[in-house]
């Protein structure tokens, strides 16, 4: 029987694994004896992850790099993020009979932490893990409107294509429709992503900066979006209540200090799993 050798991919996760352990400074044949791979193997992929920020190297040792620590904090966050919402989203589920997104901004897209929804929602094409332009997405605008101009510039230009006849396309009218969405709390979509398909989010925020969004989507619901907007919003408050509790604003970003925080060993598990996934090399 052929044993099949591990793939790149495997050998890398391997290599990482080895950073595991209470010795955050790891040598060559350190690395090597703890994953287990041939020495030549082990150095080329340890070049490469130096050269991707991975990892970073000090004479002869290596050590985790501070892409690694901030791609591990980050992925800490939105676990606890999405624990701490799944209770309400449920909630607000058995409410609306809607689909119920929870999403974050990456970039000029949104990313779906989570997606509720059965079978009779088929109709709204999201999936949890599933992007979609932020211009155009409800959750998105609802982010936008209360984020750094820099982002919402990096957005525009991108470009504002046109999705269905409805979608906003000109610089103009979309600072116009983020300076309403800050006056009302919330962020309609009546079918700027998909046709037939309209959404209502609001953002999960504080005093500050969002950062992320709850919505409920449904196709064919335009005239139920006034009625659903309260809900919405009431649900985005105690999701950021049950983060942050009442009156906080936004923490600093991991990347906003000198230096990103150790990580924890189950931070360090949800980053290594996020690895053998995530098509990264």
């Amino acid at each position: 029987m052929t044993v099949q050798s591990p793939s790149l991919l495997e050998k890398a996760a391997l290599v990482l694994g080895a950073f595991q352990g209470a010795t955050p400074r790891l040598t060559l044949t350190e690395v090597v004896r703890r994953s287990g791979l041939p020495r030549s193997s082990v150095h080329r992929i340890l070049d490469q992850l130096v050269r991707l920020g991975w990892l970073d190297r000090d004479g002869r040792d290596y050590r985790l790099g501070m892409r690694m620590l901030e791609l591990g904090a980050t992925a800490a966050h939105h676990n606890r993020l999405r624990r701490a919402a799944l209770p309400h989203l449920h909630a607000l589920r058995e409410r609306t009979g809607h689909v119920v997104h929870l999403a974050v901004l990456d970039g000029p897209e949104v990313v779906y932490l989570e997606r509720l929804g059965g079978t009779a929602d088929a109709s709204v094409p999201s999936r949890t893990g599933g992007r979609q332009p932020a211009y155009c997405t409800g959750t998105g605008k609802a982010i936008l409107a209360f984020s750094e101009q820099a982002l919402v510039a990096e957005v525009l230009r991108a470009g504002l294509r046109p999705r269905t006849p409805y979608t906003i396309v000109r610089p103009r009218h979309f600072h116009a429709e983020l300076a309403r969405i800050r006056e009302r709390g919330v962020a309609f979509d009546r079918e700027e992503a998909f046709r037939g398909v309209a959404c209502v989010a609001a953002p999960l925020r504080g005093a500050g900066r969002a950062v992320a969004s709850v919505s409920v989507c449904g196709n064919g619901i335009h005239r139920e979006l006034e009625r659903l907007a309260p809900l919405v919003l009431g649900t985005a408050r105690s999701v950021w209540a049950a983060l942050y509790g009442p009156g906080r604003t936004v923490p600093p970003r991991a990347t906003d200090g000198p230096a990103a925080p150790a990580l924890e060993p189950a931070q360090m598990d949800t980053m290594m799993s996020w690895m053998r996934f995530a098509e990264w090399m």
